[in-house]
């Protein structure tokens, strides 16, 4: 399971692409620690939203501790959508053997008296009038202390769950370059103390390998701030060869030789050698299937056994 910043839906969906059982963000996107630590706290305790925790603005329902892709117009859809999330999240987070959280920014707002509730901080501003908030730098021991409990819940509701940390290597501008420098150093901070006190928890450096490493604005979409699809292809190799053996390695390759089999398409697809090409590309579909029974290769298998394929085997 993952959840944090954008960068962590880049990751994700490396590893969905590499057929891994994931389920990223469901909350949708979120940045600072303690609306991390607050999505993670509803889905052990299997939370239910109902309608006093949504509100309309805009012409559409919104909860503050959910992305906008969540809002809808209809309030009965926005409610059904959040509650199925977290009950599918709950459910996921009780099986799973890892958790990704990415954190992007010690930034938070807290809604003032003229958003009809004063202290509230929340995940996602939607859009709403800025005196509706209070921006506030995060304490760093206050985020220490969430997280120490929040860690104990964790491993109460899945005992055997081990935690992966990144730091988000996207450049919060909008803050301004002083305190974006300044709310990296504090996730830092609570990062390496949090690995520190715990076995399970671990740090792995998606920020050093780009900022640092990488370093070169032409891994960088043209807003010089987010990392391009090269950048999170270097970090996702680099993830690879820390966390998975050889074995491992061996079959990620060969679900990405069927994954670019599937998208490629014939100009011509009933020529002979498009049809032997679907046919070797089956075959190995089917025999990867069988020997990880696990993987979800079905749409490997439609692709390569339509016409023409299933045919001549």
């Amino acid at each position: 399971m993952l959840t944090g910043s954008c960068f962590t839906e880049h990751i994700g969906g490396h590893m969905a692409m590499a057929k891994m059982q994931v389920y990223s963000n469901p909350h949708g996107i979120l940045f600072n620690p303690n609306s991390i630590a607050g999505g993670l706290q509803a889905c052990i305790k299997g939370r239910r939203y109902c309608d006093e925790d949504l509100f309309c603005h805009n012409e559409t329902w919104n909860s503050w501790d959910f992305h906008s892709r969540f809002s809808h117009t209809s309030k009965e859809v926005a409610l059904s959508s959040m509650n199925d999330a977290i009950a599918r999240a709950s459910a996921f987070l009780a099986e799973a053997r890892w958790l990704i959280i990415t954190f992007g920014s010690a930034y938070q707002y807290f809604t003032t008296s003229q958003a009809g509730k004063a202290g509230y901080g929340v995940a996602n501003c939607h859009k709403a009038p800025g005196q509706w908030f209070e921006k506030k730098l995060l304490d760093i021991g206050h985020m220490q202390e969430t997280w120490e409990q929040l860690i104990a819940s964790l491993l109460a509701f899945n005992p055997a769950l081990q935690l992966i940390f990144t730091l988000s290597p996207v450049r919060h501008v909008r803050d301004g370059l002083i305190e974006n420098n300044r709310s990296k150093a504090r996730l830092h901070e609570l990062i390496h103390t949090l690995a520190d006190r715990h076995a399970h928890c671990h740090y792995f450096p998606a920020y050093e390998l780009v900022i640092d490493v990488l370093r070169d604005y032409r891994f960088f979409e043209q807003d010089m701030v987010h990392p391009n699809p090269l950048a999170a292809q270097y970090v996702w190799e680099q993830f690879v060869d820390v966390y998975m053996t050889a074995p491992d390695r061996d079959l990620l390759r060969r679900i990405g030789e069927l994954a670019a089999g599937a998208k490629h398409r014939h100009r011509f697809p009933e020529t002979g050698a498009a049809v032997v090409f679907r046919n070797a590309m089956l075959l190995k579909a089917r025999q990867l299937q069988k020997a990880f029974p696990y993987l979800d290769l079905s749409e490997e298998l439609k692709v390569f056994g339509g016409k023409g394929g299933r045919a001549a085997l």
